[in-house]
């Protein structure tokens, strides 16, 4: 086949390309610059938007004996990433950049860009397998299973996808790389969100949406307990941070249970609360030809699976835990999983809209 690389100027994307030529397929490499100004995003190792990533990449691809291109990705990045980040936590949800930068760039804007050139498929250095069967599945290494923040894709983009590093572990791609004599070998993995350079994401967040002073409520009495400078910079589940100036009666500590930018409350109670057993989503992504099933869910990166019972339509996916789960954020991703010999198989995906719980039901 002839396929495009992307290559992010880490050691998984360059070993990912290699092995592609290995595997006798024609192979381009390209480099997608995503920051209008790549020393406003991150510096050094750490992320995917700087220079010297780029040319690491380059470095990369001439070692491999690949051609290698830049393409210029900006605009569309801050549109379908940043823009959406921002107005996600606008709205009182909590969004996943990553999950969004593999739906709208690597396998939308980059795949029909690459289709349009000839290419075949793209290749990319995500930890995740796909089967014989087309079937996608978490990768062996599950420290490093990247399936969540894949679960986005759609049967077509699946079918012109190619991850070569779903059976190694990441120890073994780094030593692969070294052998290989590519200099990223001993390279970081990125961390946190690539765009925010500082890691300061409330700080990001009040540059952009400015400050918006609110309350902070007691979930099950409505008493205000201290203030905010803007609901945007609280996710469900949170505890450090509130600065409450009420203590809990019994000491024990507080976390955010909910986020209502209508008022521009924040509200908070005991981590019990925090408990749902039912989650509904919207925009679900469905590979199985049943509309129900029981399976496991996973409802944040690296988070831990849940056995539950899901119900699918087109508009709406619904799940039902059959143990409760805490810190259930809206904006997130709910995937399902079967478990399975081969690998766990990705049956599906949505995005949170809301966790119920149980006694909400009444």
């Amino acid at each position: 086949m002839r396929v495009l690389a992307a290559m992010s100027g880490g050691v998984d994307s360059a070993v990912a390309a290699a092995r592609a030529k290995d595997a006798g397929h024609d192979v381009t490499g390209v480099h997608l610059a995503l920051a209008r100004n790549p020393q406003t995003y991150r510096t050094g190792a750490r992320g995917c938007c700087t220079l010297e990533d780029s040319r690491d990449a380059r470095r990369a691809a001439d070692v491999i004996g690949i051609p290698f291109y830049v393409w210029d990705m900006a605009d569309e990045f801050h549109a379908s990433v940043v823009d959406d980040f921002v107005d996600e936590y606008a709205a009182g949800r909590t969004p996943n950049p990553c999950l969004r930068c593999n739906e709208k760039i690597k396998f939308e804007a980059v795949l029909d860009r690459a289709v349009a050139l000839g290419f075949d498929a793209v290749v990319t250095g995500h930890h995740a397998r796909l089967g014989a069967d087309g079937l996608l599945r978490r990768s062996v290494d599950m420290a490093k299973d990247q399936s969540y923040v894949l679960a986005v894709l759609t049967r077509a983009q699946l079918d012109r996808a190619v991850f070569p590093l779903g059976d190694s572990t990441k120890e073994r791609v780094r030593e692969e790389a070294a052998e290989r004599g590519l200099a990223v070998a001993d390279k970081p993995d990125s961390h946190d969100i690539c765009f925010i350079a500082d890691g300061d994401t409330r700080g990001f967040l009040e540059k952009r949406l400015g400050a918006a002073p609110g309350d902070i409520v007691d979930g099950r009495t409505g008493t205000k307990l201290g203030t905010h400078n803007g609901a945007y910079g609280y996710t469900i589940g949170q505890r450090k941070g509130l600065d409450l100036r009420v203590p809990a009666p019994d000491g024990r500590p507080r976390y955010v249970l909910s986020i209502t930018p209508v008022t521009n409350t924040v509200t908070v109670g005991p981590r019990e609360d925090l408990e749902v057993d039912t989650v509904t989503a919207a925009r679900p992504i469905w590979h199985e030809t049943s509309a129900t099933v029981d399976c496991e869910v996973q409802l944040r990166a690296h988070g831990e699976v849940v056995p539950a019972s899901v119900a699918v339509t087109s508009s709406e996916f619904v799940a039902t835990l059959k143990s409760p789960a805490r810190g259930v954020a809206a904006g997130q991703a709910i995937v399902a999983y079967r478990p399975d010999p081969g690998g766990d198989i990705v049956l599906g995906s949505a995005t949170i809209t809301a966790g119920i719980r149980a006694s909400a039901h009444a």
